[in-house]
């Protein structure tokens, strides 16, 4: 984040950024990055996919990012790279609208226990709570509550409304996005006699550096140990993580998805929307799950995962055809070798 520049933005200063190289004007003044289709003559657009390759003639973009492959066919001027996509994403930082100026609004409520340096932004109707440390360049946005002993790392940014319950901590440069709620108790009862006994959480969340959360996503604290979140991972909107869940390093989690407690994701995963995984499962790093898939039993071996058969039905006709579904494949080499012994039969 410390990386941004004030405007006016060149085209030179953009190839830097990247380490593209140049093929053009480097004064060339770029004022913000559009589409193919829409791009105007002061603004940067990208070509990342070779199948796009006739938008480039009617295109009016400025500038373009794309690869050395693509350079013939660029009717401007270029910023030529291996990775055209990863370039379009990292320019698209240098473009951001929301600045925020350090200060503390006259709204907030913080405890005279908090640290908070002066190059924090502190939106109104934010309330910190005692022992809360904030790091450098921290903004926190209107209306979000800081528990007791928070940890926030340097430029960490939380959008409107976000909730950091007691004890939460966050690595440097993460992002959460309106209306999540970090370090709830997560849903953990005792069944006695008929009664559900609240078994009290000790547990926090601990966030890693770079990490990404969406709008409206829930992740519980620990029961006794914490709820850990690795380093780089991003997670979409509206997702569930359960009490001592831990994702590693750099796995990526869309939107819908529920991830029972106690469940254990590896690193570099990637978890698809609307997936279901139970508690008390271990995912091997390198593991993809497709959509709307239920994960009911740990996952050792990289690779990529799906399930789900036809629409609803009776459980109890569902759970035969799940019993035979899995003997599926076996069944049709079976008839396959029936049929060829047949055929040789009856010639």
């Amino acid at each position: 984040m410390s990386t941004l520049k004030t405007s006016p933005i060149t085209l030179g200063y953009i190839s830097e950024y990247l380490d593209a190289e140049l093929v053009g004007c480097a004064d060339k003044v770029i004022i913000g990055l559009s589409t193919l289709h829409s791009a105007s003559s002061d603004q940067l657009s990208f070509l990342a996919n070779s199948k796009y390759i006739q938008s480039l003639k009617d295109t009016s973009a400025g500038a373009l990012i794309l690869s050395q492959k693509n350079l013939a066919s660029c009717p401007c001027d270029a910023l030529v790279m291996d990775d055209p996509y990863w370039g379009y994403a990292r320019a698209s930082r240098l473009f951001r609208n929301d600045d925020h100026q350090p200060g503390v609004h006259p709204a907030a409520i913080i405890a005279d226990s908090a640290t908070i340096p002066a190059s924090a932004s502190i939106a109104p109707g934010v309330v910190i709570e005692e022992g809360v440390v904030l790091g450098e360049g921290v903004i926190i946005g209107p209306g979000c509550v800081l528990g007791k002993h928070v940890r926030l790392g340097d430029e960490c940014h939380l959008y409107a409304n976000v909730t950091l319950y007691h004890g939460v901590e966050m690595g440097s440069q993460s992002i959460i996005h309106s209306g999540s709620v970090i370090g709830a108790d997560g849903f953990g009862y005792a069944p006695h006699e008929g009664c559900w006994e609240k078994i009290e959480q000790f547990g926090s969340v601990r966030i890693g550096q770079g990490v990404e959360i969406g709008a409206n996503t829930t992740i519980d604290r620990g029961a006794l140990d914490d709820t850990v979140i690795g380093d780089g991972v991003i997670i979409d909107n509206q997702i569930q993580i359960g009490h001592n869940v831990v994702i590693g390093d750099y796995s990526a989690v869309a939107s819908s998805t529920a991830i029972a407690g106690s469940t254990k994701i590896g690193r570099y995963c990637t978890i698809a929307g609307a997936v279901a995984i139970a508690g008390h499962v271990d995912i091997a790093d390198n593991v993809h799950i497709k959509g709307m898939s239920m994960v009911s039993k740990s996952i050792a071996e990289p690779g990529v995962y799906a399930s789900g058969t036809g629409g609803v039905m009776v459980n109890r006709e569902w759970q035969k055809n799940a019993a035979r579904f899995r003997k599926l494949n076996a069944l049709v080499e079976r008839v396959s070798v029936l049929e060829k012994k047949l055929s040789q039969a009856n010639s």
